[in-house]
């Protein structure tokens, strides 16, 4: 067993209300064939279940500054749904 203390991602997103909080990146990561990147956070809210909710978003970066979009399309949501079983298994 590693003793090493992971070192936690953190970034800062803006919400739709123009108030900035700090969240921690669990994955990024981009789909080849379409190069759309995504990624999953979490503000380490837990829900009734005591399980942490977790966010997806994928990452516009056309303006130059990135921006965190919903996942609108089905197929595309089912993929990333994939990776997100995957990352579940590894836990």
């Amino acid at each position: 067993m590693n003793d090493q203390e992971i070192e936690k991602k953190m970034m800062s997103i803006v919400t739709e209300d123009g108030s900035v909080e700090e969240v921690e990146v669990i994955l990024a990561f981009e789909f080849k064939d379409t190069k759309k990147e995504y990624v999953i956070y979490t503000k380490n809210e837990k829900d009734e279940n005591e399980n942490i909710t977790v966010y997806v978003s994928n990452v516009d970066r056309s303006s130059g500054e990135p921006r965190l979009m919903g996942v609108e399309d089905e197929d595309e949501w089912n993929r990333v749904k994939d990776v997100l079983r995957e990352l579940s298994k590894s836990e």
